[in-house]
């Protein structure tokens, strides 16, 4: 048997590594891709065409890579194939400046004492470009660079300055709790339970402060309902007390 596996490994081979051979990659930039569903939809074009192998997506950036088999279909080709859709590409190249922007609430930012750590952290950092602190909405916005830093390095930084960030959005119909959780509570497990619970759109914890920040849908549920979700899971949070900032 072992003979007979070896045998037609060897006959096999030769026709994977010429499929392999040719296999080429590209990068470009679809400026119109702004999420999940019109990543999905670029790639259910794409796939059709013959010789289209694979696609996989950085959405931060706005980039597709696009494995392709050069005997059937080219770079050119499958360009021409987007530009004929809303989603037009255009080059990419990983020296270039992609500007970002995104607010972060922080419910543990308690004052400008607060503010002045976090913009003093980050000023000189590579990647940021610019910050703005909104110490009544407890958020900063930064604009960065896409290419040389990224949205989760912004939120592990400050997670290790001991806040505990999460999106933040201007719409009157998203507010923000925060919660204390017990020091041996597994800090994934207390993310993953968060983001289960009806109507959150984003969930932080932080195991320096040993808490919880959810952003979530006021019309569809309260801090009280998440709250209750939480111990119903087994996690035992409780509401700080008002906060005397020591900063």
């Amino acid at each position: 048997m072992k003979t007979l596996m070896l045998f037609l490994a060897a006959l096999l081979m030769p026709a994977y590594l010429s499929a392999q051979d040719n296999t080429d990659s590209f990068t470009i930039r679809i400026k119109t891709m702004s999420g999940e569903e019109c990543a999905h939809k670029v790639k259910n074009r794409l796939l059709k065409e013959d010789g289209v192998e694979r696609l996989s997506f950085d959405l931060e950036k706005r980039t597709a890579t696009i494995s392709y088999d050069h005997t059937k279909i080219c770079a050119d080709s499958i360009t021409s194939i987007l530009n004929g859709t809303r989603y037009k590409a255009s080059p990419y190249n990983e020296n270039d400046t992609i500007l970002c922007g995104m607010e972060l609430q922080m419910s543990d930012m308690h004052c400008q004492n607060c503010a002045n750590r976090i913009m003093k952290r980050f000023e000189g950092m590579e990647g940021i470009d610019s910050m703005a602190a909104h110490v009544d909405k407890h958020s900063v916005f930064f604009r960065y660079d896409a290419n040389r830093t990224c949205k989760a390095d912004i939120r592990e930084v400050l997670g290790e300055m001991g806040f505990t960030p999460v999106n933040y959005y201007t719409s009157k119909d998203i507010s923000y709790a925060y919660f204390l959780i017990p020091e041996d509570t597994d800090i994934d497990e207390a993310i993953d339970m968060g983001l289960s619970l009806g109507a959150v759109d984003d969930a932080n914890a932080n195991k320096r402060r040993h808490s919880l920040a959810i952003t979530y849908a006021n019309k569809y549920t309260t801090e009280e309902k998440l709250l209750e979700g939480l111990r119903s899971a087994g996690i035992n949070a409780t509401l700080p007390a008002p906060h005397e900032c020591k900063e």
